[in-house]
């Protein structure tokens, strides 16, 4: 859970995302995010919810997550029972936004209690209290998903997907990307353009079996452990070649690449 956050969350633009986020919040749409891991889509919301000033509950979803994990419960303690507001209700009682990260891992039937806050109704209801609940104008419902890891039975129905504006995110450009690991890492522009051209060769490797490619966030914590005094070589073993692969061929052939850009 965020709230408001005090200091801006530093986010490298990169073409209109900023301008269409606001527009959705102000037209009371909500949003949906597609994009790998890594590229930047909570660093975003959590930019924008700074940006408009306003609460934000972030929700890491999982196959477990129940509608009551988000809309709430009733609890019983020493002083008897007591309801208590889940993530998502105290988004639309407050005005704020609801981030659901990684949408596509919660239950299908948790995801339809979205449904008539993701349409022109803009309703929560509570059946447990019997509370129906009007989303005010400054209220906004967002969601992520990496597109990369859908399948059959893991995917957005065409009746939830259609409800949102959407935006795909990818890797920032060249230029982009060394300017952001430069801030984030606080490292000096020569070595984040020397992290980055690496990040940009593994990315190539699509002849290996990758679930994943090198995402700007591990360049990032490559950055901070080499400026922290680690060998390049090290940092790099612990924050890229081990996290994408547990094959120790797949991690041989990265620190190739790794030893021919800092060897």
């Amino acid at each position: 859970m965020d709230r408001i956050q005090s200091c801006e969350p530093f986010y490298q633009p990169l073409n209109n995302e900023q301008a269409l986020f606001e527009q959705a919040w102000r037209h009371g749409m909500p949003v949906l995010i597609k994009g790998p891991t890594g590229c930047g889509k909570t660093r975003f919301v959590q930019h924008m919810a700074h940006r408009l000033k306003l609460p934000l509950y972030t929700v890491a979803c999982h196959d477990d997550l129940s509608a009551a994990d988000l809309i709430g419960r009733h609890l019983i303690g020493a002083q008897g029972t007591w309801w208590q507001d889940g993530p998502l209700t105290r988004a639309v009682r407050e005005g704020g936004i609801c981030y659901l990260d990684e949408v596509v891992e919660a239950r299908q039937d948790t995801v339809v209690v979205l449904h008539p806050l993701a349409d022109d109704r803009r309703e929560l209801f509570l059946e447990r209290t019997g509370e129906v609940l009007q989303a005010p104008p400054s209220f906004m419902l967002v969601v992520s998903y990496n597109p990369g890891y859908q399948n059959l039975l893991k995917g957005m129905k065409p009746s939830t997907r259609q409800r949102f504006v959407a935006m795909r995110f990818g890797y920032p450009p060249v230029a982009d990307e060394e300017r952001i690991v430069a801030r984030e890492a606080q490292v000096d522009s020569a070595l984040a353009a020397q992290v980055v051209k690496l990040g940009q060769a593994l990315r190539r490797l699509d002849q290996h079996d990758l679930e994943e490619v090198a995402s700007t966030r591990l360049l990032i914590f490559t950055a901070r452990m080499i400026r922290s005094g680690m060998s390049p070589r090290e940092a790099c073993m612990a924050c890229l070649a081990e996290p994408l692969s547990d094959d120790p061929l797949t991690v041989a052939a990265l620190m190739g690449v790794v030893d021919v850009h800092f060897g």
